[in-house]
Parts: structure tokens; C-alpha cells; sequence
């Protein structure tokens, strides 16, 4: 086993335990007779999201830039290598180890990506309706997305030509300049957060919703949840960085790790002090979000920041993620565990920022002009845009059909019970 193979592996086996890491998260946070449905919406991600994956996500993620039509650059052909067949082939003979770690380590992007979506329908979402949105978002959304801004193909000595249309977007507008997502701001966060936005729409707020509704049942839970996210977020950033590097950086998985470390914790100062300055108390849970906050706009610069430009960048996502959420209350709508708030402002934030601060090209850093800003807002806003308009056609498809959102009286008395047969804390 050759070392990318190895460390492709390795950081995919980190990244899956960021989706248990999620339902900790995500199930900490809602009432205590939701928590099962709530994990149960991030484990039927995993079962389902991986099986499409292996079946032909993978191969829908991979155009190979060898066309001049349009269609074939967006995504690949779904039945090249239908169920991974000829890559196991390969793989049994000796050959194409790093094709099949690749695989792999892609899935466990496209599974949490997808995961990431529920934490918006907490308390009222079904679970069957809701594997049905998770497999066609995941096939019309995440599958096309994760084509344009992650494929490429690598010349005999190793060095890799982005093919998908924000890899290839630089070149196209004339500019000396690629777009840099390292990790999926724009494909895993911006994604995940514009279709989480729809859903919360099509579902609708959920009964007696307000501020108080928000109490955590379990905090505890919520820090386990954040630890293993920071734990996973390693694997998730600095996965690709020996096995291919990225446009415009040499993929140093030790300048990765640093920011990786850097941007969560700077985030995490960043949003209890606007707890404590705006409510005079700072909360463990406040602090788990800034984490998460920080890990999110991290994604896409990791590999491309200084790291005190990282710890900045920490701080003001920490700070204005911890103001974006209190926006939900003012516009009406209920995303119920801020994945708006966090992973939409995020990933909007640190997929910008490299557009002032990337290492050699921002406009404060390098290249003295908005080239590189302008390669970076057109995928955000072209991605969101996207994200938005499908995840809401596809929510509003099945609430109109077979129904999407609970009974309100099945709402207010439990849905664990009502949905699972089971509840998070049987004392008998």
C-alpha cells in the first residue's frame, strides 16, 4: 500500500466518525423526546448516501475534461462503473488501491454533507420522507456539485487539472487565478445550508416556536458532538493533501492541521464574546458552535492561509455566525439547530475571505486585485443558488405527496416514540 492510499484511508475513517459526531451534536441539541429521531436522520444519511455513493455517485463526481460539451463537464456518467465493479477488478489484480481510497474518502463527504441538511428539520420531520429527499438531493444535488468543484485528473507526474466547471472557471474568465475550495466550502457547506434553508421554509416553523424552544436538552451530549467534529475535521481538511494537493496550493497537510486548530478555537473566542457582551453569560454551547463555525470556514482556506490570517478568520466567522443566527427569528423562519446560521454564513465567509487573504493571490496578500475574489463568489453564489431551488422543489414534492412534516399533535407529545418506537432515556 503505497502512502496516499494509506492516508486517504486513514482521514476517511475520521471524516465517517464526523457523522455519529454530527448526530451527538445535532441530537444534544433538540428536546429530549427527539433525540432518536434527531441521530436517526444523520445514521440513515450514512446508510443510504454510501450505498448511492458506491452504486454511482462516484462516478457522477468524476468528469474527466476530455469533452468540449457542456453537459458532460457538469457531471459524469452515472453507469461507467456501475457498483465500483471494474475498479474492484482492478483493485483484486493489484492495480488502482488509490481509485478505491479515493472512493471512499469522497463518500464520506457526500454522507455528511447530506446529514448536515436535518439539523434544520428538527422536532418535525419524518423519517421515510426524509430518506427519500436525502437520496434524490443527494443525486441531483450533491453528486453534480461535488463534480465541479472537486474532480480532476492527474498528468503522469502527478500533478492535478481540475475538470469540473469551478475548477476550470479561473481559466475560463482569462484570469491567472483558480478557484480554491480545499475541502467543500462551497460543495459540502454553502451546499448543505442553502437546502436546509429551503427545507425549514417548506416544513415551516415548528409548534410554539421561539427563543425558549431552543433550550438544549442535553449539553453534554452537544460538547461529545463538537470534540468529535473538531476530532474528524483533521481527516476532513487534510485528507487530500498528500494524495493530490489542490489549484493553488502544494497541499502542506501541515500548514492544514495548524489552521485546522487555529480557526476553530479563534472561532470559538470570537462567539462567547459576543455572548458574554451581548447576554453578560458565555455558554458551553455557544462555545461548541463557535467550533463548529470556525471548522466550517476553515474548510475551504485551509491549505491556502497564514495561520494568523486563519485566526481572524476564526474570530470574525465565531462572531458574525454567533449574530446570523438570532436572523431566523426576525425573518420567520425555523432552522431549527442554525444550520443557516452556521454552515451557509460559514462557508459564505471563509470561501470569500480568500479572495483578500489566500496566500500569493488575495488581494491583500499577493495579486493586489479581486481576480481571486471573483472566482471565489461566483461558485458560492452559483452553488447556493442551486442548492436552494432543488432542496426546495424536491421538499415541497414530497410534503405534497406523501408528506414531509409530522402531526402537530404528534409534535408536541414526542416524536421518538411516535416515529421509532423508542426513547432516548428509558428509566424503567
Amino acid at each position: 500500500m503505497d502512502l496516499s492510499s494509506a492516508w486517504l484511508l486513514l482521514t476517511a475513517a475520521l471524516v465517517l466518525f464526523m457523522t455519529p459526531g454530527l448526530a451527538f451534536f445535532y441530537g444534544g441539541l433538540v428536546k429530549a423526546s427527539s433525540v432518536v429521531s434527531m441521530m436517526m436522520l444523520s445514521f440513515g444519511a450514512m446508510g443510504l448516501v454510501a450505498v448511492l455513493w458506491v452504486l454511482y455517485g462516484f462516478n457522477m463526481a468524476f468528469v474527466d475534461g476530455s469533452s468540449g460539451d457542456w453537459i458532460p463537464e457538469v457531471v459524469g456518467n452515472a453507469f461507467s462503473d456501475f457498483g465500483m465493479a471494474d475498479a474492484a477488478q482492478a483493485a483484486f489484480a493489484g492495480e488502482g488501491e488509490l481509485t478505491l481510497a479515493g472512493v471512499i474518502f469522497g463518500g464520506t463527504f457526500a454522507i455528511i454533507t447530506v446529514a448536515l441538511i436535518s439539523g434544520a428539520i428538527a422536532d418535525r420531520a419524518r423519517f421515510f420522507p426524509w430518506m427519500v429527499f436525502a437520496g434524490l438531493f443527494a443525486t441531483l444535488v450533491y453528486f453534480p456539485v461535488a463534480a465541479s468543484v472537486f474532480s480532476f485528473v492527474t498528468d503522469d507526474d502527478g500533478v492535478p487539472t481540475f475538470t469540473g466547471w469551478v475548477g476550470q472557471l479561473g481559466g475560463h474568465l482569462g484570469l491567472d487565478v483558480g478557484t480554491i475550495d480545499y475541502a467543500g466550502g462551497t460543495a459540502v457547506h454553502i451546499n448543505a445550508g442553502a437546502a436546509a434553508l429551503a427545507l425549514a421554509i417548506v416544513l415551516g416553523k415548528r409548534v410554539n416556536f421561539s427563543r425558549e424552544l431552543q433550550k438544549p436538552h442535553n449539553v453534554p451530549l452537544v460538547l461529545i458532538g463538537a470534540a468529535i467534529l473538531w476530532f474528524g475535521w483533521f481527516g476532513f481538511n487534510g485528507g487530500a493533501a498528500l494524495a493530490t494537493g489542490t489549484a493553488g496550493t502544494n497541499g502542506s497537510a501541515g500548514l492544514i492541521f495548524v489552521n485546522t486548530l487555529v480557526a476553530p478555537a479563534a472561532a470559538l473566542l470570537g462567539w462567547i464574546l459576543v455572548e458574554h457582551f451581548k447576554n453578560g453569560k458565555a455558554t458551553a454551547v455557544g462555545a461548541a458552535s463557535g467550533i463548529v463555525a470556525g471548522l466550517v470556514a476553515i474548510t475551504p482556506a485551509c491549505a491556502n492561509l497564514s495561520p494568523h490570517w486563519a485566526i481572524v478568520l476564526g474570530l470574525v466567522a465565531g462572531g458574525v455566525c454567533a449574530i446570523a443566527i438570532e436572523f431566523k427569528y426576525k425573518l420567520g423562519f425555523d432552522d431549527s439547530l442554525d444550520v443557516v446560521g452556521i454552515h451557509l454564513v460559514g462557508g459564505v465567509i471563509g470561501t470569500l475571505y480568500l479572495g483578500f487573504f489566500a496566500i500569493g493571490t488575495g488581494l491583500f496578500t499577493g495579486g493586489g486585485n479581486l481576480d481571486q475574489f471573483i472566482v471565489q463568489l461566483i461558485p458560492a453564489a452559483a452553488v447556493g443558488a442551486y442548492s436552494f431551488v432543488v432542496a426546495f422543489i424536491l421538499g415541497t414534492i414530497i410534503d405534497k405527496t406523501i408528506g414531509f412534516r409530522i402531526k402537530e399533535d404528534e409534535e408536541a407529545a414526542g416524536i421518538d416514540s411516535v416515529l421509532h418506537g423508542e426513547t432516548g432515556y428509558a428509566l424503567n
